[in-house]
């Protein structure tokens, strides 16, 4: 019987796994400051990094959508599964033993969720497939693989495999493993067939050979399937259709195999098939993947931005196309998708149409690093393109070239670059550059004025939950008030505001550096006390410190429990903000400069309260009838001079 995870556990789970590690799998994350990593956020488009991980507190907080959590809502959101699912996933990935409550067991065949059942039944169909390649009725498949350069050493890299000829193959196989034929329905593996409710399954892959389809994180998700036999009637390749697991437009084959040479090359090879990224990787181009049945799209940029990280500080995207008409017409579509790209964009297109897998077996490894090597920028190729689709013997062609080639010149948007191929535009037509340079300005602005207009930055607000009561991009300005029944709402703090930006400060101390409050580490004698004691005039800010007074020092050892306790105790608004604070890059370059601002933040923070304390009792003082309460003037007297005392320690201690 499956029951709920243990508390304990659960905790023990995230606190033993590394975030930068689960993360990693997904996106590229670049060092940012002491123990800050930072890269392109998966949860939203964007073309600086925001999203930032923060390991030693198990946290990740995007600065742009204010999408936050730790590993396990990390899992969730990018696998779409459920929480009890996501903490399987990462116990199993440390190899711990969750315990259930009530003597329940961990979720059984028949109880576990729909997705992990999914991914179970391909896993063992990819085993399947690839051991029936060794046998004899794959010789066909075999001999296809060795014509096109391809060893048994290769087959297994890219786990290659064989799907038998007959109709229940794999279907019999993974009935006697447990599945229901409700189940393999789900999975795209099998076709139906018969009249009304008589219908029955088998096998969709019969006689062809096999290669597995990967998400990013490695899990086979779907298959390809090459034609063998002439009396195949079906098309020579046939994927797994749509699914819970396979969605073509976000897959990219070999994206499991080239996800760390890209993000180390800073370079994305785009080929057009399963043969052509296994010919680059073993030819030396590692960055090397391919779309799967559909064209290169909007979902498969967003991708190839998180691992490229695409912030404008370089990369280069490559797209290998057939020199022919529909090779030519798979381009132009890619360029139109350009400017969504930061990296620069470039096409390579073997003179004699040679695809990569070609090219290897016709001329070696060296002529497809060549291709790669001798690429040409996209833009360039679009625009000569567009130029073969007129008589430029003519005046009138030449004119008409102009009229189409000008937009393509106006799309580019490194404004160095542009100039440049305005003259060799001019070059090309043989038309004067003034004409021509005329011409790309027209067509820039006739885009720019039909362009939508420019939407404003993304709102950090979304860090501060529902209900914040403020504008984005107006810090401070409340929006208009919310209903009598909603959360309570905090005012996103202005950080004009010098008190605010001295508490936010404190706060990012303490939450991130635990430790500088108490035990041995800590940097000011009476630190905890003293920080209990102050007061925080920012709403959201105090709200937020009653929390860590709530949280104790229990847990100041353990940087993950310690931050997963104070979220449980803010508002559900001001959760947000507390990862927020929790990740933020402090402005330290190693452990020494660490240590020396967070001991001048917590001092500036003790002394600004010492002030504060000091101007109460001063206005008590000269409230103060001397003569009449003479021991009441002498106590704040010395008090006042206590304070002061304080003070000065402070300073001298920082």
């Amino acid at each position: 019987m499956a029951g709920l995870i243990k508390r304990e556990d659960i905790d023990e789970v995230r606190q033993r796994t590394d975030i930068k590690e689960v993360v990693d799998g997904y996106v590229t994350l670049k060092g940012a400051g002491l123990g800050t990593f930072k890269g392109l956020c998966p949860f939203h488009d964007e073309r600086s990094p925001s999203f930032t991980v923060r390991p030693q507190v198990g946290r990740y907080h995007c600065f742009g959508c204010g999408e936050d959590g730790d590993a396990i809502s990390f899992v969730q959101k990018m696998d779409h599964s459920s929480f009890h699912e996501a903490v399987e996933k990462l116990a199993a990935r440390i190899g711990y033993e969750l315990r259930y409550e009530d003597g329940g067991t961990g979720p059984n065949r028949e109880e576990v969720g729909k997705r992990q059942r999914l991914l179970d039944a391909h896993k063992i169909a990819d085993e399947f497939f690839r051991a029936q390649l060794l046998t004899a009725g794959a010789a066909e498949g075999r001999n296809f693989l060795h014509g096109r350069g391809f060893d048994r050493t290769a087959a297994e890299q890219f786990g290659v495999g064989y799907a038998p000829q007959g109709w229940d193959s794999l279907l019999k196989h993974l009935r006697g493993r447990g599945f229901t034929d409700a189940e393999l329905k789900l999975t795209g593996m099998f076709s139906a067939g018969g009249p009304g409710n008589q219908q029955r399954i088998y096998d969709r892959f019969r006689g062809r050979l096999i290669w597995p389809i990967r998400d990013i994180a490695g899990d086979t998700i779907g298959f390809g399937a090459r034609k063998l036999y002439e009396d195949d009637h079906g098309p020579k390749y046939l994927n797994t259709p749509e699914t819970v697991l396979y969605k073509k437009s976000q897959v990219l084959y070999g994206i499991d195999l080239a996800k760390r040479n890209i993000a180390k090359d800073r370079q994305l090879v785009v080929v057009e098939g399963y043969t052509d990224v296994m010919a680059c990787h073993l030819a030396g181009v590692g960055t090397a993947v391919a779309t799967c049945g559909t064209a290169f799209g909007t979902d498969h940029i967003k991708i190839a931005r998180r691992l490229l990280s695409d912030d404008g500080t370089g990369g280069e995207v490559i797209f290998t196309f057939d020199g022919d008409a529909a090779g030519q017409k798979a381009a132009l579509r890619a360029f139109e998708e350009d400017q969504r790209f930061v990296a620069q964009t470039y096409v390579a297109v073997e003179p004699s149409g040679a695809d990569p897998c070609d090219l290897r077996q016709l001329k070696g490894d060296a002529a497809v690093r060549d291709l790669i090597a001798t690429r040409r920028p996209l833009f360039e190729f679009a625009i000569r393109a567009s130029l073969k689709r007129h008589n430029l013997d003519t005046v009138e062609g030449r004119v008409s070239a102009l009229r189409e080639s000008a937009p393509v010149v106006a799309q580019i948007r490194d404004s160095g670059i542009r100039p440049a191929y305005v003259r060799e535009l001019a070059g090309w037509l043989g038309m004067p550059i003034e004409e021509v340079s005329r011409a790309v300005g027209l067509a820039a602005k006739r885009a720019a004025s039909g362009a939508p207009g420019t939407a404003g930055a993304a709102s950090t607000a979304g860090a501060m939950g529902a209900g914040q009561g403020t504008t984005p991009g107006q810090p401070g300005q409340p929006a208009a008030a919310p209903p009598s029944d909603a959360p309570i709402a905090f005012m996103r703090p202005d950080p004009r505001d010098p008190v605010a930006a001295m508490e936010r400060q404190a706060l990012e101390v303490v939450i991130q550096n635990p430790a500088v409050l108490g035990g041995e580490a800590a940097l000011i004698g009476g630190a905890w006390e003293r920080f209990e004691a102050c007061h925080f005039v920012t709403p959201a800010y105090s709200a937020v410190h009653t929390a860590v007074r709530a949280a104790g020092l229990a847990n100041i050892g353990d940087p993950v429990a310690w931050v997963e306790g104070i979220r449980r105790e803010v508002p559900e608004p001001l959760q947000g903000l507390v990862s927020e604070l929790a990740v933020v890059p402090l402005p330290a370059s190693t452990p020494e400069a660490l240590q020396r601002y967070c001991r001048d933040i917590l001092a500036r923070l003790f002394e600004l309260q010492i002030t504060r304390v000091k101007a109460d009792k001063m206005g008590q003082l000269q409230r103060l009838d001397a003569s009449a309460q003479p021991e009441e003037f002498q106590r704040l007297n010395r008090e006042l001079m206590q304070l002061e005392m304080q003070r000065r320690a402070l300073r001298m201690d920082s």
